[in-house]
């Protein structure tokens, strides 16, 4: 670490007494790793089926390797070389070489949803839990202990063994099978207090050394050195995955990236930038666990199997050596103490310390930690308590506080070695105790049995075993070759307990179905069942890596909430909007930028809920499959089609707003499916025999050229363009080449996202708007009326024409519902249009009396499409002009609409401005329009008006309500 530069390396203490140091050659260090290595694998081997702690023994086993060296007259030649020299390994070196793999390991194994959940509870004992810890324990030995410390070199003491171990803590959690939640609270916990500890650490080893400093010094330090950190993994980790996004199906890249960026982020951290290199390896290994559901079923199996070995061999050496260098602390400590006794008689004081330092931690946050994410009972409590191993860290830190003693002004020769035996003492006595009795304690709490719909569950699996055994017995009975049954049955123990018979071969017809009372249970069994279908369908190709990652984080939040009801919709809703930021960025950005954006998230959308409709139809039938006419059954199986019936009405929203969306999704889906088939047939001919290797290894090259292109550059989504969207519209579509040349030259294509604001009531008209795709509603009524009047404006709609035509302010707010594709036309290309004469403006009326007619009746046209509103104005309504003081009479059996002037009420005498509805009797009486511009009804068939200004009005016929 960078704060011991100060010091020399260690003083070998036995470098006079041991001839076989003096001769040793740098290559015995092999043979040390090498025995190391058998050992670890002996182990493993004779422990499997026990319930041993693995890194246990393997302390021990480097324990009595260490003082059958250090302690005894016998020494191990070559083997005793090679033990001497990696126990003076310098205490940097030591954390450099096995850290960056540990820690990465841990925290690239973690599910990254119960990180989320528990990051409160771990940040508490992280934090400010190894700042207690640290000033209880320093306190503790500088009252307790007799060695006359300062209060500086205590407390240094105290942040060495403040900090749980993670190399111990997450070996031991993996060999116990502890639970999901219990494990990443304690390996999470134990990660981040081991770096935070450091940090202290490194400062009372300054304060220690004589480099004093202020209060505002050490909180500047404190904050540089746990932040920094963190910033320092998270730009290692990005830029990797960015890295990463340029290699398609490559695993050996992954690892070696991996590997190579925990080891430089690690140097960077730790001896670059003064911060802890424990959290930075943290917060990288966080970012990569990410990405790890993105890796499909055969890299993803490799991914666990490449960090699983070099973890494995990681803990062998350095448990085996951290046993070696606490036996070479014990033996070392006569030269300073002729009393060891009663220096053994303070380790086993120091060991109660810590255990009651991390009782009052974890009692002080209690409240806390049952409050935040999962929660915490007393009995988790109690393991968490339990959980404090030490380990190598602490006797890293040990070590090097030895290496720069030797100074009696500030640390003495005798401190240092003190430093060592103290904390080599705990790490063996939490290893040996807290460890080999962890899962007494799990035991004891019942924290591992199973639960009784566990229990149904073992039940029916050996039942289904037994049947399938049934089967298997009935085919071999068939066969002419001689076979002993009873010999058979002998080996079938797992079933042996379910058979009904005792004799072979078996029988059953009970459980047929899986009998599963708990909701909760059944809830998490269909999670499950559509976890596994959704990595089917990533596998196959389906979806990519972004996608398969929501879906994954939906079931995640949907067990955490299994009690409730199935909730995965409920968090796939929620990435399926765009972000509130969209409508800023999609002001500022270029249009090419936001198209881009756009466009991929309404992709990536449909993408998720095919595969989301897909899974659930597959749980469903598996559910039926394994559980039967389960009434449990049956209410997981309602919540899920209720759930697939919102999926696919967003899939219908994309339809009618930008159907482009999903042809492209079904291109890309046909063109994986094709070079699957193509790869497929590859390989069977291969099997054949009829293709040479090189000929296949060549097709297979240009077969996996094309699966990258495909998975680099899907099928794009064509939008249509300026000139499509005016050419095909039916009123553009009537006007002259040169008059729609003119309108294209003026107008540009807008893509909207769902909430953006066209236009807003009272605002200066500017433009005109053609909705090209999606749709729009107007949020406010031109009228004073108390109830809301919306309508929807679909594909097709030309908005702000009225207002052009009679030279008003926009009359409504008008928003988009969902991803609307707009053609802004500018004003003075509408004003020129009117100009030209030759009947456009007939034309221009005729179409922005459909925008009115929905503005003003949305009741009566909200039933219609577009094409049949727009039929309806065609060949049913009639449009006259009448001049001022005209007297014009309406019909109460069609619909009129004033689209300009004034008219007066013969019968009221009050003023009727347009745009208004003129009363019909087959108005519904809810349209606002009718009760907010009608102000009196004749009793007859007929209103009579009387023209104020030029009218003019369309009359609609034939409109059944």
């Amino acid at each position: 670490m960078a704060s011991v530069e100060e010091g020399p390396l260690p003083y070998n203490l036995w470098e006079g007494e041991k001839s076989s140091s003096s001769n040793s050659n740098p290559t015995d260090a092999v043979i040390f790793a090498g025995i190391s290595m058998l050992i670890g694998v002996s182990c493993r081997t004779l422990l499997r089926r026990t319930s041993v702690p693995y890194t246990v023994v393997l302390l021990i086993i480097g324990t009595a390797l260490g003082s059958l060296e250090f302690g005894s007259n016998y020494p191990l030649g070559k083997l005793g070389n090679g033990i001497r020299i990696w126990a003076d390994i310098d205490a940097d070196l030591l954390l450099a070489v096995f850290l960056p793999i540990l820690i990465f390991e841990g925290a690239f194994s973690m599910e990254v949803h119960q990180i989320k959940k528990c990051m409160a509870q771990m940040l508490l004992l992280a934090g400010p839990g190894v700042l207690i810890s640290t000033v209880l324990i320093g306190a503790a030995v500088k009252l307790a202990f007799p060695y006359d410390w300062n209060w500086k070199t205590s407390l240094l003491l105290g942040a060495i063994l403040s900090a749980t171990d993670p190399v111990a803590v997450v070996a031991l959690l993996k060999d116990l099978g502890a639970s999901k939640k219990l494990s990443t609270i304690v390996e999470g916990e134990s990660m981040m207090n081991d770096g935070a500890a450091i940090v202290v650490y490194q400062l009372f080893y300054r304060m220690v050394l004589g480099k004093s400093s202020g209060w505002v010094a050490v909180l500047e330090y404190l904050a540089e050195g746990s932040l920094g950190a963190v910033i320092i993994g998270l730009v290692f980790g990005m830029a990797s995955l960015f890295w990463l996004r340029f290699v398609y199906n490559d695993t050996l890249i992954d690892f070696s990236l991996a590997l190579t960026v925990s080891y430089i982020a690690y140097y960077t951290a730790q001896e670059q930038a003064e911060a802890s290199g424990i959290l930075t390896l943290v917060a990288l290994g966080m970012v990569f666990a990410m990405s790890k559901d993105t890796h499909r079923a055969g890299g993803k199996q490799s991914l666990h199997e490449f960090w699983e070995m070099i973890a494995y061999i990681a803990n062998t050496l350095i448990f085996i050596l951290s046993g070696v260098i606490i036996a070479q602390s014990i033996f070392s400590i006569g030269n300073f103490d002729d009393n060891a006794g009663r220096s053994w008689g303070y380790i086993f004081l120091l060991y109660i310390i810590l255990q009651v330092s991390r009782a009052i931690v974890v009692f002080v946050f209690y409240p806390a930690l049952r409050y935040f994410g999962y929660g915490l009972n007393w009995k988790e409590a109690t393991v968490v308590i339990w959980s404090g191993l030490r380990g190598a860290v602490g006797l890293a830190l040990s070590l090097s506080v030895k290496g720069a003693s030797g100074d009696p002004k500030y640390l003495s020769a005798e401190t240092g070695a003190m430093f060592v035996f103290l904390t080599g003492g705990s790490v063996l006595l939490t290893l040996i105790i807290n460890g080999s009795t962890a899962q007494l304690l799990l035991s004891l709490f019942g924290m591992d049995a199973l639960s009784k719909s566990e229990e149904n569950m073992v039940n029916y699996a050996k039942h289904q075993l037994l049947r399938k055994a049934e089967e298997f017995s009935r085919i071999c009975s068939g066969s002419n070759n001689p076979f002993d049954w009873i010999t058979v049955g002998g080996y079938a123990t797992c079933i042996k307990d379910v058979c009904e018979d005792t004799v072979w071969p078996p029988c059953t017809t009970n459980n047929r179905y899986l009998d599963i009372d708990d909701m909760k249970t059944m809830r998490v069994c269909f999670l499950k069942a559509t976890r596994e279908a959704y990595w089917s369908t990533f596998n196959e190709g389906g979806i990519t890596e972004s996608i398969i990652s929501v879906l994954m984080e939906s079931v995640d939040e949907a067990i955490d909430l299994a009690t409730q009801g199935l909730h995965d919709w409920k968090y796939i809703s929620t990435r399926l909007k765009f972000p509130g930021y969209c409508k800023f960025f999609t002001n500022v950005c270029p249009p090419r930028l936001t198209r881009w954006f756009v466009l991929k998230k309404l992709q990536d959308s449909c993408h998720i809920c095919s595969a989301f409709i897909h899974a659930h139809r597959i749980a469903r039938q598996l559910l039926l499959d394994y559980t039967g006419d389960n009434g449990n059954a049956a209410i997981v199986i309602a919540e899920s089609e209720a759930e697939e019936l919102e999926a696919r009405k967003f899939l219908e929203s994309v339809k009618n707003s930008m159907p482009e969306i999903l042809h492209q999704a079904e291109s890309r889906q046909v063109t994986f499916s094709m070079l699957k088939c193509l790869d497929e047939c590859l390989n069977d001919m291969e099997k054949e025999g009829i293709l040479t290797e090189k000929v296949v290894l060549h097709i297979h090259d240009l077969l996996q050229n094309d699966l990258e292109k495909l998975s680099r550059s899907p099928p794009s989504v064509r939008i249509p363009k300026l000139g499509d969207v005016i050419s095909i519209h039916p009123l553009f579509l009537n006007l002259s080449p040169a008059i729609r040349s003119d309108l294209e030259r003026s107008s540009k294509v807008i893509l909207k996202t769902p909430g953006c604001t066209l236009y807003t009531k009272g605002s200066k008209l500017t433009s005109v708007w053609l909705i090209g795709n999606g749709s729009v509603t107007s949020k406010r009524s031109p009228f004073p009326i108390h109830c809301p009047v919306d309508s929807t404006y679909p594909r097709g709609s030309i908005l702000g024409l009225y207002e052009a035509l009679v030279g008003k302010p926009y009359l409504c707010d008008m928003v988009t519902n969902s991803v609307a594709l707009c053609v802004k036309i500018k004003l003075e290309s509408i004003i020129s249009l009117l100009a030209h004469g030759n009947g456009e403006e007939e034309l221009l009326w005729k179409e922005c009396t459909i925008a009115v007619a929905k503005l003003l009746a949305p009741d009566m046209f909200k039933k219609f499409s577009m094409q049949e509103v727009r039929g309806i104005v065609d060949e049913r309504s009639v449009m006259n002009t009448f001049s001022s003081q005209e007297i014009i009479e309406t019909s109460h059996h069609s619909i009129n609409f004033l689209l300009s002037g004034c008219l007066r009420d013969q019968t009221t005498e009050q003023l009727i401005e347009c745009p208004a509805i003129l009363p019909c009797s087959i108005l519904n009486e809810s349209v606002p329009s009718a009760r907010a511009n009608v102000m009196g009804e004749s009793a007859g068939s007929y209103s009579k008006y009387k023209g104020v200004k030029e009218a003019r009005i369309v009359r609609v016929d034939n409109i059944s309500v």
